[in-house]
């Protein structure tokens, strides 16, 4: 995981429960966005739009896929902000 998204991780997961409205304490690393917290596809899309905006990236619009749960957010982020 890139350094920070390790440093921000709290923040990432806030930011990801105020775009699902959801409680934090309602997501853990691998509860399913979709399944486990009832999010639709627009919300996710919105969610990869505050990501871009919040951490200054380009984030491949495919890599939505891979948005499935928090851990997939870390590593989608790590990958935008790795390239």
């Amino acid at each position: 995981m890139n350094a920070q998204v390790t440093q921000r991780a709290d923040e990432i997961k806030q930011l990801v429960c105020r775009v699902l409205e959801v409680e934090e304490s309602q997501v853990g690393e691998t509860d399913l966005f979709t399944d486990d917290l009832e999010a639709d596809s627009m919300k996710l899309i919105e969610l990869l739009a505050h990501l871009e905006i919040e951490f200054d990236v380009e984030i491949d619009e495919d890599e939505i896929e891979r948005l499935v749960n928090l851990r997939g957010v870390y590593d989608v982020l790590s990958a935008a902000l790795d390239a």
